[in-house]
């Protein structure tokens, strides 16, 4: 059983950044697709980045050039580098893991964190 736990959450204002952190307790970290998913207040869960065992990542339009996904493998950290945050970024950020790149590309994870939130004042 993967456990995800997410940190790093917090309060800035605009034009702020933060770096979210998810430690994943699975020796075989390095094998799995991880991504960062948001839910907004109101609104459905969307995805937000992912990354492939082999370092490939995918970025939702509304992050590009703003966001950047990466892993620690060592560490069996993802993490979320969050730059020029906008009160539209504001939501609960969730970790999610899965052995399969083709689940990952369907939104499809096995395992999720339980979130960390991220509220971006104006």
């Amino acid at each position: 059983q993967v456990q995800l736990v997410e940190s790093g959450g917090g309060s800035v204002q605009a034009g702020g950044s933060l770096t979210l952190s998810c430690v994943a307790s699975e020796y075989a970290f390095s094998t799995n697709c991880m991504g960062w998913f948001r839910q907004a207040p109101g609104k459905e869960r969307e995805a937000v980045a992912r990354i492939g065992a082999a370092l490939t990542t995918v970025y939702a339009d509304a992050v590009k050039g703003r966001f950047t996904i990466s892993r620690d493998n060592a560490k069996t950290t993802l993490y979320l580098r969050m730059t020029n945050l906008q009160p539209e970024d504001t939501a609960m950020f969730y970790c999610a893991a899965d052995p399969s790149w083709a689940r990952c590309t369907r939104g499809d994870y096995t395992y999720w964190g339980r979130g960390t939130q991220v509220t971006v004042s104006s």
